[in-house]
């Protein structure tokens, strides 16, 4: 095989498999948008964060056909090139997936602002409604501590779970392994909350030390939830721009050198007058 008919092969092969990167990738992005959900701000991360890592593959598919063209255009030596070129419609979709790219900057960075705080609110909420449990088992503790009542209503059921226990049957019943085991799990809490109900002093220690680890973890939820936003801000932002500024030269300057070698062609064509 002839330099002339390897390049040409090379050419081709070049412009095919660039072809179908394009294509393939394309198919691509509009399958990740299926179900299509613009108005959700969950939907818009996914589908920006998809799109972003699979960014590269267009661009690289572009640039094999460049350079299948560019050899094409070596072994042809001449400037009129043979067939339909597709060098146009490429620099036009470059530009137009470089704007994409770009807009997709602050608006994946305002849809993670707006999930974060979503995210911070809702742990707010349930750090609320645990607090609010826990206030309310102390009151209820601290109403039992102050009635006697209450008391012995307590050390009876916790003597019915013994009872329970030690028979193997409740009300007549035969009980399972695992009834077992839920009865003696219950007569734990109830014995704490006797000791609790008895010991008023461990019973604010025990308020206090829960209320602690409450807004531990509710402190550590955030920072991780702020972490994680930033992270993936940075990441898909990043990459997102990189691409926008590779997708808007490459389209920007294809076409200033495709128009500046099609007006080169025409004056070159122009007869000489004598």
């Amino acid at each position: 095989m002839s330099n002339s008919s390897a390049s040409k092969f090379t050419s081709l092969c070049l412009k095919t498999v660039g072809t179908i990167l394009i294509v393939s990738s394309l198919i691509d992005y509009i399958t990740l948008a299926i179900p299509f959900q613009p108005l959700d701000s969950q939907w818009q991360i996914a589908f920006t964060g998809q799109i972003v890592d699979r960014g590269i593959v267009p661009m690289v598919g572009m640039a094999f056909m460049l350079v299948g063209y560019w050899i094409e255009n070596s072994v042809s030596q001449t400037a009129k090139s043979s067939g339909f070129s597709l060098k146009i419609p490429v620099f036009i979709l470059s530009l137009l997936l470089g704007f994409i790219f770009l807009i997709l900057v602050p608006l994946h960075l305002n849809n993670l602002r707006l999930v974060s705080t979503d995210a911070l609110a809702q742990l707010e909420q349930r750090a609320d409604e645990a607090e609010g449990r826990i206030s309310e088992q102390y009151e209820q503790l601290n109403a039992i501590s102050t009635d006697p009542q209450r008391l012995q209503l307590l050390e009876n059921r916790i003597q019915e779970i013994d009872t329970a226990i030690g028979n193997g049957q409740f009300q007549g019943q035969e009980l399972n392994s695992q009834q077992l085991q839920r009865l003696e799990e219950t007569r734990q809490q109830l014995e704490t909350f006797r000791e609790l109900a008895n010991n008023p002093e461990a019973l604010e220690a025990r308020l206090s030390e829960l209320q602690t680890q409450l807004r531990d973890q509710k402190l550590q939820r955030e920072s991780r939830a702020k972490t994680e936003a930033l992270k993936q801000g940075i990441r898909t932002g990043m990459s997102s721009f990189l691409l926008a500024i590779g997708y808007l030269v490459m389209g920007w300057f294809g076409l200033q050198s495709a128009n500046s070698g099609g007006s080169k062609t025409k004056s070159a064509q122009v007869p000489v007058s004598r």
